[in-house]
């Protein structure tokens, strides 16, 4: 349940599994301090650690946003298990870590983990399904590509600028552009990379004033249902 008292000011966000810096100066924008990491460098100058996420889970975050790879965990990719056993592990272990970061973050109020839709046996180990499933299209990409968020104390995100028209009347090959990217060394770079509409739609409704309004109605809601 929420303090009764109205929070004020910028959050301390941390963008987990992030090299781009989208995110991050989404919110850097925004007037948050924010801080992304990932075992590479960031693509974007800017407040990042280099590192395992799980090194600096506990050091006094509002906010963490997180996109752990999704490669053994997508169901898009689920047939895989079957023609190459050795994936099992490797899913089981991408499976866990996902777990750590919806479970093992007490000390963070407020937690958003992102990923595509997955199978059913990334499920059965993280728990749970997701809460929302977002396109680009509703935030300004005339694009397609499914986009789940696990949400934890947060208000699911509203569309901001909704171009389902302009995509329909676009090839299938430009609608789908991430999945008909030829082979290249960057591929899987653009591929996970988070879409800007988004970004900012987290950054500007991801706010410490938002997150209060919206957890007291909840509240409110909850007790009235006990009444």
């Amino acid at each position: 349940m929420m303090s009764q008292g109205k929070p004020v000011g910028g959050l301390r966000v941390l963008v987990g599994c992030e090299f781009s810096g989208i995110v991050r100066e989404a919110f850097t924008r925004a007037g948050h301090y924010a801080t992304s990491c990932d075992l590479v460098e960031t693509d974007i100058p800017g407040s990042h650690y280099v590192g395992d996420v799980r090194d600096i889970l506990g050091v006094g975050w509002d906010l963490a946003i997180f996109h752990p790879p999704c490669t053994y965990l997508a169901n898009s990719g689920v047939s895989w298990l079957y023609k190459d056993e050795s994936r099992w592990d490797k899913m089981r272990e991408g499976a866990e870590f996902f777990r750590t970061l919806l479970v093992d973050t007490r000390d963070i109020p407020f937690v958003a983990i992102e990923n595509p839709i997955m199978h059913k046996h990334a499920v059965e180990i993280i728990g749970r399904r997701q809460d929302q499933v977002l396109q680009p299209w509703m935030f300004g990409h005339p694009e397609r590509k499914a986009t789940c968020l696990w949400l934890k104390g947060l208000p699911p995100l509203v569309p901001t600028n909704n171009v389902k028209e302009e995509m329909l009347a676009l090839p299938k090959s430009q609608q789908q552009r991430l999945h008909w990217l030829g082979p290249s060394e960057d591929r899987a770079k653009i591929r996970s990379t988070t879409f800007e509409g988004i970004a900012e739609a987290m950054a500007t409704q991801w706010t410490f004033e938002r997150i209060w309004e919206w957890n007291m109605k909840k509240d409110a809601h909850t007790e009235s249902g006990y009444r």
